[in-house]
């Protein structure tokens, strides 16, 4: 467990590089997102490297791989505080991200999650008193009061079923979506539970299909959702999927096939369309490779906590952390300003629409 891979960027290592890491699911059913989050931190340390490094250092990167479960984050984390690691990007489960975020913080470890949006990862951390947890993303009492809120309007008078996987993430965006959509007039048909891994979920969508259920909500990752909206097709189930920002990879569309067609998701406005990531957006597609989902998080990530590395002078954690909240960071996202829990005050929520194949942010689709 815990495997980590090393490599350095722009120069051969030495005892003055600087060591960070990108930490996520580089294996395991949600390895498309660790992709991602690799791919974020690679180019983000070969371009600052270019320009010379941090404080006058080169930056070397090591990847760790949590497969989204918690026990293997706390490994991951321990093994980069044993190899004194500067920094580190992610993790992408707010699972993984919240057990690590401690080992982080007792080891004086800046972290910055390019995904993890359950509201407890931050809200702990600065209850407990701790100074190194930050986001490039949004929370997800954001996330879910925005389709809450849409859901009450859009279906008022309808069936709605809330399916949650248990994880933190999935249970933590249903519950707070549930809360809005409640408070805004609209009380579900069903609220059911799904385990992560499942396969099979004929006996689900018999019972929402008997429930005459018009739309599902989804709080979990994109390969239990694109098989619910695959296998509810196949039963005759026409309920709309609507769900959050972890269907936001083009692997649903392979789980789903045509079956994809309309669903809905949550997510920040599309950051490959920011005027700050042209250039880097531009380099990424020379590679082949579309930046999507949380690419552009990480490497923001990155961005920031170079930014305040340079503006201290310093890679003391109490330092840093009081350079990045409460302040602002111009990065590929654009700006992020930051509160004094380390969370990004200003991000922001819109809907999308799968659409052969494709995802489309939809415009002025508000709640």
């Amino acid at each position: 467990a815990g495997a980590l891979a090393a490599a350095s960027f722009g120069a051969p290592a030495g005892a003055q590089d600087i060591t960070i890491a990108a930490a996520g699911p580089m294996t395991g059913q949600y390895a498309a997102f660790g992709m991602q989050l690799r791919r974020g931190a690679e180019m983000a340390v070969a371009d600052i490297n270019a320009r010379g490094g941090v404080l006058g250092r080169k930056l070397k990167l090591e990847i760790g791989d949590d497969a989204c479960d918690p026990k293997q984050a706390v490994a991951v984390a321990n093994q980069l505080a044993t190899r004194k690691v500067a920094f580190v990007a992610g993790h992408f489960c707010s699972s993984s991200s919240i057990p690590a975020s401690q080992i982080y913080n007792e080891s004086g470890i800046v972290q910055i999650t390019p995904a993890s949006t359950n509201p407890r990862l931050t809200d702990e951390a600065a209850a407990k008193g701790g100074n190194n947890v930050f986001r490039t993303c949004g929370r997800d009492d954001a996330q879910g009061t925005v389709a809450g809120q849409w859901l009450a309007k859009n279906y008022k008078g309808k069936k709605v079923a809330i399916v949650h996987d248990k994880s933190t993430y999935g249970k933590g965006l249903a519950d707070e979506t549930k809360k809005a959509m409640n408070a805004a007039g609209l009380t579900e048909a069903m609220y059911e539970a799904i385990t992560q891994g499942d396969k099979d979920f004929t006996a689900l969508i018999s019972k929402m299909k008997a429930a005459g259920i018009d739309v599902i909500y989804h709080g979990g990752y994109h390969t239990e959702g694109g098989l619910i909206v695959r296998q509810a097709r196949e039963q005759g189930l026409r309920a709309v999927l609507v769900s959050g920002d972890a269907l936001v990879d083009n692997e649903f569309w392979k789980i789903t096939g045509p079956a994809g067609q309309g669903t809905i998701m949550t997510f920040a406005p599309d950051p490959r369309k920011a005027p700050n990531a042209k250039s880097v957006v531009d380099r990424f597609r020379a590679q082949g490779y579309d930046p999507e989902g949380y690419t552009l998080y990480t490497y923001a990530a990155i961005q920031v906590w170079a930014a305040a590395a340079e503006k201290t002078k310093s890679l003391d954690v109490g330092k840093l952390s009081a350079a990045i909240k409460g302040n602002k960071f111009t990065t590929v996202l654009g700006d992020l300003q930051y509160d004094r829990k380390g969370d990004v005050s200003n991000a922001k929520y819109v809907f999308y629409i799968w659409d052969n194949g494709e995802y489309r942010e939809i415009p002025n689709m508000g709640s």
